[in-house]
């Protein structure tokens, strides 16, 4: 079943996607829910004439998020946590990563950013997805905490 997405959809796509899904999850969650509609014929030539008029604002928040990408990998991010030996007591994961993003000053919201649950001090990267064509790997080191 092809779906157009109103919205951006976890693990599935971006607004204004044609998707194709399986036709329970699109007639009983997708459609319901109001984050996608049937991509009949119809719908897919709307579509496309609403995405040529977008291409002009597209361009240039690609280019705002390739700017914001520089400036994040150009970031020292050191993350102390405390750790006996190079084991963590506990984890550090997109929450916290995100939380040290908004210090420095940059929001981003810790569903774009995939890095996984790290449990070890070392230096490590999270790919940070800052729109559908831009995505950024993030380095970062976690270090044992000063007692």
């Amino acid at each position: 079943m092809e779906l157009i997405l109103k919205q951006d959809v976890q693990n599935l796509g971006f607004k204004d996607d044609v998707v194709s899904v399986k036709p329970g999850y699109g007639r009983n969650f997708l459609i319901p829910q109001g984050f996608a509609t049937l991509a009949t014929p119809s719908a897919k030539k709307v579509l496309a004439e609403n995405l040529k008029q977008k291409a002009h604002k597209e361009a240039k928040i690609v280019a705002d998020a390739k700017a914001l990408g520089e400036t994040l990998k150009a970031l020292d991010i050191k993350i102390s946590a405390k750790a006996g030996g190079e084991k963590l007591f506990g984890s550090v994961t997109n929450a916290d990563i995100a939380q040290i993003l908004e210090k420095n000053g940059q929001t981003i919201d810790k569903k774009f950013i995939t890095s996984g649950i790290v449990k070890r001090t070392g230096k490590y990267t999270a790919s940070v997805r800052l729109h559908r064509d831009v995505i950024v790997e993030l380095a970062y080191e976690i270090i044992a905490e000063q007692a």
